[in-house]
């Protein structure tokens, strides 16, 4: 049996992300990682484990090696090499964007990568891998903005997942994203205007924390409020001749928080059904996400949804090593 794992890298032809507004590709890599001894025994089937990036990341990027670290599969090889994790099939799903990324949701505005993930990159895991092709043996799980997808999916469609893990998720929204709102107009005004920044961005240098800001903030809007009759298909959340907060483009925003999703009974029902449900964040988490982490979690126990929580001694960047926690408590609460 190799100590190995092998990754795949099928070519997978969307039809849901055709003619997408941004104009971003339909046709991505879909990297799959398979357990060491995939091949040698041809009879077993395996959980899946979906993992999503946050902002500014896709999937085939957690092949990359870290400097002075490891890459995502090797860092699954070493789990499951050492008996921390059972072995299982991993998809790490590329919905990126032009503007950076997707939150994992369906939109006008950006494309509709819910339905990639769920109607197109599940079934085709499951026509060509080895899988437990349940939700009992499914979970999903990501950081930052991947852990706000890994969390609504899970709220979305319990039954196509089993089990959740979010690592920072985006959550809390007035505390989260208020400040980079706050900046969203001098920083437009500084770049030059809004169709630069939408229509011209490649031509930004440096690309900086100014830059990244912005960008995840429009991008943001562009999945939370998206209108196909604005000019650029989303409505902003700020006024841009004052620069002050839009209040009800804001409150569509909100309608997307987690926190206040779960105060819906259908989707606090799909949460009490996961097998598992773990949420963890930075006690020093730059973005104050842990104040939604902790807001979220009084909810769950007050709605009694059995869940896993765990705050650790760091910030929000550089904490995949997190996922030593998570990945091996999903795969075991994922076994047939």
């Amino acid at each position: 049996m190799g100590i190995s794992g092998r990754v795949d890298q099928p070519v997978l032809e969307s039809r849901v992300l055709q003619g997408n507004r941004p104009g971003d590709p339909s046709s991505r890599r879909l990297p799959v990682y398979l357990p060491p001894g995939y091949e040698e025994r041809p009879a077993v089937r395996y959980p899946v484990l979906v993992m999503l990036t946050g902002y500014g990341g896709s999937g085939p990027m957690l092949l990359n090696l870290r400097p002075w670290d490891e890459s995502l599969p090797q860092q699954i090889d070493r789990l499951i090499a050492s008996g921390a994790m059972a072995p299982a099939i991993v998809v790490m799903p590329d919905c990126w964007t032009r503007y950076g990324g997707s939150q994992y949701l369906n939109s006008s505005a950006l494309g509709r990568y819910e339905d990639y993930l769920i109607d197109e990159i599940l079934p085709f895991v499951d026509r060509h891998y080895r899988t437990l092709p349940e939700a009992a043996h499914r979970g999903i799980l990501g950081k930052s903005s991947g852990g706000y997808g890994a969390l609504v999916q899970g709220m979305h469609h319990p039954e196509m997942f089993g089990a959740v893990a979010c690592h920072s998720g985006d959550m809390y929204f007035e505390f989260g994203y208020m400040g980079d709102l706050a900046r969203l107009h001098t920083n437009i005004t500084s770049y030059g205007g809004l169709e630069r920044v939408l229509t011209d961005l490649e031509s930004i240098r440096p690309k900086s924390n100014m830059f990244y800001e912005t960008m995840s903030t429009l991008a943001y809007g562009m999945a939370y409020a998206p209108n196909p009759e604005a000019p650029y298909g989303f409505d902003l959340p700020v006024d841009l001749d004052t620069g002050a907060l839009d209040e009800a483009v804001w409150q569509r925003w909100l309608a997307h928080d987690p926190v206040r999703k779960v105060d819906n009974p259908a989707y606090a029902d799909a949460l009490r059904s996961m097998k598992l449900l773990f949420i963890d964040c930075g006690s020093r988490d730059e973005f104050n996400l842990q104040i939604g982490a902790r807001v979220l979690v009084r909810k769950l126990e007050a709605l009694g949804i059995p869940h896993r929580y765990e705050e650790f001694p760091d910030g929000h960047r550089d904490i995949h090593y997190r996922y030593d926690v998570s990945l091996p408590l999903l795969s075991e609460a994922l076994q047939p």
